[in-house]
């Protein structure tokens, strides 16, 4: 049985606790310092953490390969990247179909001020797209609707790069949570609840910084009402969903409830003063008048929003108890026996900590349910199967570098977990003591900052999480749930969104001058975090804890 212990490295925790980093710090400067394609620092860093574990590490050679792999496929692959897949074939089907553009049309007729659009589109259309896809999905489509309303390029980046933060944490069917509940061994539930308590009360405060990003202490006073009610709205729908209805449905409930609020509340209140594009761009005609130009029938706006209606309709389904255990058992049972294939690593049972079977549980999985709700989809909006089938393939082709990424991220914090590394570092972290509360969502950040995912994050960072917090005498689940909500807030200045904004408003290159305009919001959100999690450690604020 191979068992590491915190000090491996020649006798020394801070030595062994420096080795054990090495693959993270490859990392960091490949991405942050040399401005490396994610994919390719993310294979090279696994190639390091492989080293570091056979040579330093004394790990059997079989063993850290057969880690790798296992995070690379059943962590990686599946499930997470097999929802981020399935949720971008369905929006790629309504994009084929032109039913995006009737959807961007659609919220532009409930208003014309360009900081209820904001708030709509940016900040709840916005989190419905980080529900179903993520990584980055929601900025590239939110930018771009912005800038066919007429925000300045600039102006539009920051304010969907801001927009992208509460809902993160449960993004692509809470794929942040799963990757999360894999290292940690807590259930999704129980992260996903403690989440649902943090995270919630930054989106409060999102909406009112959009509407003053988009036009200053003038958008605060005049629009203040929509920006509180969207964020509280959001919150507390966020909130329930996640204790107490589905962790994956947490995005989805939140975002349309927080729309319907919004919709509802200019039917009998509107800005004493509107914001239109014309007031910021200079051209009635610009390219937010398109909008107003088409008219599309309700067939059309109801084919648009079919989709995710359709999408909502099977998680709740398949989220009731009783149709959950079918689907989970009855497709593999016979004589009352369960066939769920499992797959086997062989020389992993030998490792301390790791799993000498997987259950492969594909049927039941969040990505299957989106696989079947594109089916569907396709279907009633009359996609021909050829179309389809390329359809999903250029989804791949479209994915391939992060689906590239992904694996290579989760093999790598397989190798370092299983390996010691991870377990040196929580070992020497845990010297800080109590104080570790207040750096965990600081770790949370960093690491979605550099690597732009809180599903890379999570896996990197949630069981060093967890292990400081056990020698540190910390709420184990506190302290990984706070990597994820610490982490949304490194979301915005993550070179991989930065280049996605940028590319979509035009300004390749110049990715500088937009994280100038977020950079301040994210760290003054992130100290408000810090401030939560230490005070949610201590008698003050721990009834918080589930």
């Amino acid at each position: 049985m191979f068992e590491p212990v915190p000090d491996q490295v020649g006798g020394s925790l801070v030595l062994s606790a420096l080795c054990g980093a090495l693959p993270l710090i490859t990392m960091f400067v490949l991405l942050g310092g040399l401005k490396m394609r994610a994919w390719l620092a993310g294979l090279i860093s696994l190639g390091v953490a492989l080293v570091v574990a056979v040579a330093l590490f004394e790990m059997p050679v079989d063993d850290a390969i057969l880690s790798s792999a296992q995070g690379a496929l059943f962590s990686g692959f599946f499930p997470i990247m097999w929802i981020v897949i399935n949720a971008v074939f369905v929006y790629n089907l309504t994009v084929h179909t032109g039913h995006f553009d009737v959807l961007r049309r659609a919220f532009s007729k409930v208003s014309d001020d360009q900081r209820i659009q904001a708030l709509i589109i940016a900040f709840s259309f916005g989190a419905l797209l980080e529900a179903l896809a993520g990584f980055g999905t929601p900025v590239a489509i939110t930018v771009v609707m912005l800038m066919a309303m007429g925000f300045k390029p600039v102006k539009a980046a920051a304010v969907a790069l801001i927009a992208n933060t509460a809902p993160v944490a449960y993004g692509a069917m809470a794929s942040p949570i799963n990757a999360l509940s894999t290292q940690t061994g807590f259930d999704v539930d129980t992260l996903g609840a403690m989440v649902g308590r943090q995270t919630p009360i930054l989106a409060v405060v999102v909406p009112l910084i959009l509407v003053f990003v988009v036009d200053g202490k003038r958008g605060l006073r005049q629009t203040w009402i929509p920006a509180l009610l969207c964020g509280v709205s959001f919150g507390i729908a966020q909130f329930v969903a996640s204790n107490y209805i589905s962790v994956p449905l947490a995005d989805i409930v939140a975002s349309l409830f927080s729309a319907v609020v919004i919709v509802g509340l200019l039917r009998v209140w509107q800005p004493s003063e509107k914001i239109r594009a014309e007031s910021l761009v200079g051209a009635g005609s610009g390219p937010g008048a398109e909008a107003h130009e088409v008219r599309d029938s309700s067939s059309e706006i109801f084919k648009a929003f079919l989709p995710y209606a359709i999408i909502i309709v099977i998680f709740v389904i398949v989220s009731i108890p009783a149709v959950k255990d079918a689907l989970a058992h009855r497709p593999f049972t016979l004589s009352g026996t369960d066939y769920t294939p499992t797959v086997v690593f062989p020389g992993l049972g030998d490792v301390a900590g790791a799993q000498g079977g997987i259950k492969f549980d594909w049927f039941p999985a969040a990505g299957t349910m989106l696989l079947l709700s594109g089916i569907i989809t396709a279907i009633c909006l009359r996609i021909r199967l050829g179309a389809v089938a390329a359809i999903y393939r250029d989804t791949y082709r479209q994915l391939a570098t992060a689906i590239v990424t992904v694996m290579a991220v989760l093999g790598l914090a397989y190798v370092m977990n299983f390996s010691g590394q991870t377990g040196s570092i929580g070992a020497w972290l845990a010297g800080a003591g109590s104080a570790f509360a207040i750096l965990s969502p600081i770790l949370g950040w960093l690491g979605v900052a550099v690597t732009g995912s809180d599903t890379s994050s999570n896996a990197l960072f949630g069981l060093l999480q967890v292990t400081t917090a056990k020698e540190a005498g910390l709420d184990q689940v506190l302290m990984a749930a706070s990597n994820s909500s610490g982490g949304v807030l490194g979301k915005m200045v993550s070179p991989q969104n930065l280049a996605i904004a940028a590319a979509a408003v035009g300004m390749a290159g110049k990715e500088g001058e937009i994280f100038r305009k977020v950079f301040g919001w994210s760290i003054a959100m992130l100290a408000f975090m810090c401030v939560l999690v230490a005070l949610q450690s201590t008698p003050v604020l721990g009834w918080m804890v589930p």
